[in-house]
């Protein structure tokens, strides 16, 4: 049974463009490794932390949703706590509304693009 998820990670400040797009390359190859329908990918670059973390103030921002088997959330979490550039990360399951909401936010986002 295939279920849909967002999950969100923060990236350390001190990566250039090419290493932070190589290491969300990393998560997303290993959800379609795994199995997993990539629905939408988000890169929201460098935004300002509400707290420190680490010592740092700044954090790459990357959001990917897709569609898994729910036995990949524990090998994607694994993924992350192994990888020393991921500062915090947030995975959830989308429930029927969540993910309307998200379809619509995408549609959006895509119309605004075209303009």
């Amino acid at each position: 049974m295939m279920n849909h998820y967002e999950t969100a990670f923060i990236l350390t400040p001190v990566l250039s463009d090419a290493q932070m797009k190589e290491a969300v390359e990393k998560f997303h190859d290993f959800l379609v490794a795994e199995g997993a329908t990539i629905v939408n990918e988000e890169h929201w670059g460098l935004k300002k932390l509400a707290y420190p973390i680490q010592k740092k103030s700044t954090g790459f921002y990357a959001l990917i949703q897709f569609d898994a088997d729910p036995k990949v959330i524990a090998k994607l979490e694994l993924q992350y706590r192994r990888d020393e550039r991921v500062i915090r990360f947030l995975t959830f399951r989308l429930d029927k509304y969540a993910y309307e909401y998200a379809a619509k936010r995408i549609n959006k986002s895509n119309n605004v693009e075209e303009k």
